[in-house]
């Protein structure tokens, strides 16, 4: 029975006298007890656990059991789980006879830990952690607490748990249910790759107005940008281009890859290099416009293009940065919020191009149809030239991985 995975309780009686009215250990002992039979208990995996587990198990997450169940009947549960290929057992008393170095060797190697205490629990935690892996423990009951304060992550019951265990856990799960673990990872991924793709998309764009700054400061050369103006890209563009990562759904295959080092960096190499040239070609655009128009119409006419180059470098780079995939893909139509936030500042810079009040407070003027095709094309040019970046790194992933 403990081997298919049930609980098995042995059932017996005694008989006593009337005036009995406790039962001890003695009693039993004197009495005996008549044996009437086994009762096996069974609580059958349900199927969106299992199938939790073996996507835990592709993003990189080992999922392991600590329990007081006998050996034989936490092998079998772990086995119908898929904990892993081959499940390793190992019992609290066998947990017992190792010291805390020779525990931290050893847990690596097992999947299921039965007939623990909760001093073994706390030890396996530590076990774990000493080998510099980022923990989480789930419990529900008050002997569970201090190995839910030890984990990284404690997870705690929000039915069945105590109030103990929420207390001592660093978060709760409402329903219960292990699936939503998975879940939770999921969007802590997903979450994390769209703040990474927030950071590297502002960083080039607030780069390049630093350096039209600082530029024309060393070239001694006319501001091309108004404070109200820089304050007006950083703005319209904060309302809606950068809101458009926070609707920005799961990169396909994130989950299946492993899980992040804790000593790993934000931005690798390429991320530094590609921050560095899209702010040297915003920048580089715009001064070059400027300069060009300011001869010829003027400076607000000139400033004004200038913003625009800025603006629609932003949009266009926006279509390369907000997936890994190439900007025509099927990932193109993946986030509709992209194109409404698109909209909205295009709809914004109009007003801030024509409108006779936005031209005053922050020194506008109206463009013609020939300046608006210079910023388009100076924005396509950020775009050819990031694309174009995105499919070398990627055939050389290719052929890294064959």
């Amino acid at each position: 029975f403990a081997k298919s995975g049930k609980r098995v309780i042995a059932v017996g009686y005694i008989d006593v006298a009337p005036d009995v009215t406790e039962v001890t250990h003695e009693l039993l002992k004197k009495l005996g007890i008549t044996f009437l039979g086994l009762a096996a208990i069974i609580d059958p995996p349900r199927p969106e656990v299992i199938k939790a587990i073996a996507d835990m198990r592709s993003a990189g997450i080992r999922v392991k059991m600590i329990t007081g169940d006998s050996p034989d009947t936490a092998k079998a549960i772990g086995q119908q789980l898929g904990l892993a290929d081959n499940i390793q057992a190992i019992t609290g008393s066998e947990i017992e006879q190792l010291s805390d170095d020779e525990l931290a060797k050893a847990v690596p190697q097992y999947d299921v830990f039965a007939r623990t205490t909760p001093k073994d629990k706390l030890r396996i935690i530590t076990a774990y952690q000493a080998n510099g892996l980022v923990t989480a423990m789930t419990g529900d009951g008050v002997n569970d607490a201090p190995a839910l304060k030890k984990a990284d992550i404690g997870i705690a019951m929000g039915i069945k748990g105590t109030d103990v265990a929420k207390d001592s856990a660093d978060m709760v799960l409402a329903n219960d249910d292990f699936s939503t673990i998975k879940v939770a990872i999921a969007q802590g991924r997903r979450l994390y790759d769209n703040i990474r793709k927030t950071i590297l998309y502002l960083l080039p764009t607030s780069f390049a107005e630093g350096l039209i700054v600082v530029f024309s400061i060393l070239l001694q050369q006319p501001m091309p940008l108004t404070a109200t103006q820089l304050l007006w890209i950083n703005m319209v563009s904060a309302l809606t281009l950068q809101l458009a990562f926070i609707f920005e759904p799961m990169e396909p295959g994130l989950m299946s890859q492993p899980p992040r080092k804790t000593s790993a960096k934000l931005m690798s190499r390429y991320d530094v290099f590609q921050m560095v040239y899209v702010s040297v070609i915003i920048a580089a655009v715009a001064l070059g416009i400027f300069e060009y128009l300011d001869e010829i119409t003027g400076f607000a006419v000139a400033s004004t293009t200038a913003v625009n180059v800025i603006i629609f470098g932003k949009i266009f780079y926006l279509f390369n940065i907000r997936t890994a995939a190439p900007a025509l893909s099927a990932s193109f139509w993946t986030n509709p919020m992209a194109f409404v936030a698109i909209g909205a500042m295009i709809i914004l810079q109009l007003l801030f191009t024509y409108v006779p009040f936005m031209q005053g407070v922050f020194t506008t003027a109206g463009l013609s149809w020939t300046d608006w095709l210079v910023v388009l094309a100076t924005g396509f040019i950020v775009l050819l030239v990031t694309e174009l970046d995105k499919y070398r790194r990627l055939a050389k992933q290719k052929r890294h991985i064959a």
